[in-house]
């Protein structure tokens, strides 16, 4: 089996709490059991290989319609092959690589008990196996999967909610850092927080001292000899470490240690950073003004270029990042532009764009999901958009942290740029002409980096699977051609990348 597939950074919920749910009716018969069998959802299929379909964390719901009749192989049971035993096997394997947390088998129309088979195969391969009696429909079951993750996520963003305010209480009053903010913080993560200085001695520091406090000092030096803006360890003894470099070089490093590390930690901590930045930093002296003056030439109509240098960098990144909870709060945005080194942050409707100095390389920040364009120069900075919007549809659609542009001509530079151009125009002028010729450009573009998935290409478009594909076959018929040849899906990608 592959690495664990990556699963939503959303509060699961215990699978004891499914089973404690008396309405259910349901019983585990096979598979670990106890507070470390969590799920992430629900997911019914009649599928006999139901991998493609599974994110992970999954509770799987099924009536067993795909289990062959026991009584056709009757020289099949009990070992693997054709017969249900191996078909069962099987079946379960694919589960547990897709990442499923649970089984649940539902009890009638098709099965009066669960087949033995599929009992030994997740007790083999440790997946919990739960009995759905007849009277329980799985919709309720899904729905109760759905209402404990509901509340779970409800908590974890109130408990969230409630540390930001907190911490913004303490940062306004008298003496914040050592005396308060570092005390709530330490409070809320139920650890202990600590303020290094540019030599990387504690300056101040809340929450009862362990055997962690000389690891987590190691990781606040290290974290100031990396250009990075997070680090993260864990102590000997499990204690969970965090260190968030303070502001653009500043030298101050926030340090955290934890017994656990829930969801919403992370975004307390660097809430507390970016507080934290404001108090050690020099937001009000030179890069502050040099800033605003920035702006202002903008807004008076001076060019990208001309005011690059007074932002600190001659090449730029633009980043688009999403969050992966619900919530896309301005203080977390905030302390996103801290983490990656930049305070040159937008927030939208649904993401969060930073421009970061090319020196500043991004790597992937814990509950976000980032997209990174290529090194540019200012004047290319719209262009720089367009290219992280697309990286950051990609890492969607991929369950992937982090995605870069793929910058460089490679065999594309053999070529004449203006007959490359003027090719790809031709090639491509079917759809471009026809109404909704953009979205199906983009559409198109999408599926083909996508290696022709319809399931991430819904998603990275945040369309249903059945508008990918009308959108494709309408592609295919104004382009008179065949986009499962691989030639010609070569071709569409070189146009697309020359258009």
């Amino acid at each position: 089996m592959g690495p664990d597939p990556a699963v939503p950074p959303t509060p699961p919920v215990p699978l004891a709490a499914l089973l404690a749910r008396e309405d259910l009716a349901l019983r585990q018969i096979a598979g670990p059991a106890g507070p470390g069998v969590v799920l992430h959802g629900a997911h019914t299929s009649e599928m006999a290989d139901p991998y493609p379909y599974l994110l992970g964390g999954e509770l799987l719901l099924t009536a067993g319609v795909h289990i062959p009749d026991a009584g056709a192989h009757p020289d099949t049971a009990g070992r693997a092959g054709p017969g249900p035993a191996g078909h069962l096997e099987a079946y379960v394997s694919r589960i547990v690589a897709a990442g499923g947390a649970a089984l649940g088998f539902g009890l009638a129309p098709v099965h009066d008990t669960v087949p033995a088979a599929l009992v030994a195969a997740c007790e083999a391969h440790g997946l919990p196996l739960l009995e759905v009696p007849p009277r329980t429909t799985f919709s309720a079951v899904a729905r109760a999967v759905w209402q404990l993750l509901e509340r779970a996520r409800t908590a974890e963003l109130r408990r969230v909610t409630e540390a930001q305010q907190s911490l913004a209480t303490a940062a306004s009053r008298p003496d914040p850092v050592p005396s308060v903010l570092l005390r709530q913080l330490a409070r809320r993560v139920a650890g202990r927080a600590v303020l290094y200085g540019p030599e990387g001695a504690e300056l101040a520091g809340e929450g009862a001292a362990s055997a962690a406090d000389a690891p987590l000092a190691e990781l606040a030096r290290l974290l100031l000899t990396r250009a990075s803006a997070t680090a993260g360890d864990t102590a000997p003894d499990g204690t969970h470490l965090a260190a968030y470099a303070l502001g653009a070089g500043s030298g101050f490093v926030l340090g955290v240690a934890a017994p656990r590390r829930d969801p919403g930690d992370h975004t307390i901590a660097s809430v507390a950073a970016v507080l934290l930045s404001l108090l050690t930093g020099e937001h009000q002296s030179g890069p502050g003004a040099a800033r605003s003056s920035a702006l202002v030439r903008l807004l008076l109509g001076a060019p990208p270029s001309e005011v690059a240098p007074l932002l600190g960098g001659g090449r730029w990144l633009v980043v688009h990042a999403r969050p992966d909870t619900r919530a896309l709060a301005p203080l977390a945005a905030s302390a996103l532009g801290a983490a990656l080194g930049s305070p040159l942050v937008d927030l939208g409707h649904d993401v969060v764009r930073v421009l970061v100095p090319a020196g500043r390389a991004p790597r992937p920040q814990p509950g976000w999901t980032l997209g990174v364009s290529a090194e540019t120069a200012p004047a290319d900075w719209p262009a720089a958009d367009a290219q992280a919007a697309r990286a950051l549809a990609r890492a969607r659609a991929t369950r992937t942290a982090l995605v870069r542009h793929a910058a460089g001509p490679g065999l594309l530079g053999l070529l004449p740029e203006e007959e490359a151009r003027a090719h790809a125009r031709a090639v491509l002028a079917p759809v471009e002409a026809s109404p909704a010729g953009a979205a199906l450009l983009e559409t198109l573009r999408t599926w083909l980096s996508l290696h022709g998935s319809w399931d991430r290409t819904a998603v990275a478009l945040s369309v249903h699977r059945n508008t990918v594909r009308q959108r494709i076959a309408r592609c295919a018929a104004l382009l008179g051609s065949d986009l499962d040849d691989p030639d010609v899906r070569m071709e569409l990608w070189f146009c697309l990348g020359r258009r």
